[in-house]
């Protein structure tokens, strides 16, 4: 059995079964992975991969044990080589992230030209996608880190902190009834269409919630994944938008009134999150305090030491979380 042979079943099993796509994908050839995979097949007495003629059509139950197993194995050499890597060049590297639009947009920008100015050597890979993409990815240890509000809970092998507080801001044309702060409340924003994120996204379920409370049934005709989308549909009328607050720039939206709705809908925490067990190299470190000053290198080993959500929020009661 060769770790090369691991890394092939691997990366087929996550390229839809489609052996070319990962042939080119690892620059190498289709016969070859195919060939490694039977020689691999035929030393474990068992098929990875279902075939009809020379197609990969499934992966067989022995299959998902082993792939597995295989991406346990190849986590962990991908962390022999990050220590090594740690003691032998320390300000080289590489760091992935996992977000969204609105992270990606209007609070990393900041946060990663100065990691960059600190670290030039490092290179930084970002992914957006919805909270459950992100999540999934950071459980699956396809990158080191998720930066999201929404879904980061559901998978139990990530360690998650929070790194900031942020609320909602209404957001309407100068003209319109609510763009007094006085005429802001649930019952009246509920007479109104409105655009704003797709349900599980950026925060959403808060907003959800605010409306049960009150019995109110919003009329929500348009969902999307980005705030400058919902802006550039509250501009031609589709509706009232509902955006985080850190979404409205003054400037480039001066066409647009954004009153703050803090007072309708509970603050949503924003957390980054990595897969248990990931080796943290120095400049990782450095980059979490970077995106929150609170999470020192003490409290994130602090954190690494428990193992469940409720014994992590024990380490946060009393720090006060910055507001965005």
């Amino acid at each position: 059995m060769k770790l090369q042979q691991l890394r092939y079943i691997w990366e087929v099993a996550h390229h839809d079964l489609n052996v070319s796509a990962t042939a080119q994908s690892l620059y190498t050839s289709q016969p070859g992975i195919s060939k490694q995979i039977r020689l691999l097949e035929d030393e474990l007495g068992v098929e990875v991969f279902a075939r009809s003629g020379k197609h990969l059509t499934s992966i067989t139950p022995a299959g998902e044990d082993i792939l597995k197993l295989a991406g346990e194995v190849l986590k962990q050499v991908a962390t022999i080589k990050a220590v090594a890597q740690e003691h032998s060049d320390p300000r080289k590297g590489s760091i992935s992230i996992a977000t969204t639009h609105t992270q990606a947009r209007y609070v990393l920008p900041p946060v990663i030209k100065q990691f960059i100015d600190n670290f030039p050597e490092v290179s930084l890979h970002m992914n957006q996608g919805t909270p459950m993409q992100i999540s999934e990815m950071a459980s699956e240890g396809e990158v080191d880190f998720a930066i999201a509000t929404e879904a980061l809970e559901l998978f139990g092998n990530l360690v998650m902190m929070p790194c900031y507080r942020w609320n909602r801001s209404v957001i309407v044309p100068r003209d319109h009834p609510l763009a007094q702060p006085s005429a802001l409340t649930l019952e009246n924003l509920a007479n109104f269409p409105i655009v704003t994120y797709v349900f599980g996204f950026t925060g959403r379920s808060k907003l959800d919630d605010a409306f049960s409370s009150k019995e109110l049934t919003p009329k929500v005709v348009f969902t999307a994944t980005d705030a400058d989308v919902i802006k550039t549909y509250v501009r031609l009328g589709l509706g009232v938008g509902i955006i985080a607050s850190m979404a409205y720039d003054p400037i480039i939206d001066k066409d647009l009134v954004a009153v703050d709705a803090q007072h309708l809908f509970q603050s949503s925490t924003t957390k980054i999150g990595f897969r248990r067990g990931t080796f943290l190299r120095k400049f990782m470190y450095d980059f979490i305090q970077l995106f929150a000053p609170h999470l020192t290198p003490e409290v994130v080993d602090k954190c690494l030491k428990h193992q469940n959500k409720a014994e992590i929020d024990e380490i946060f009661k009393d720090i006060e979380l910055p507001v965005h």
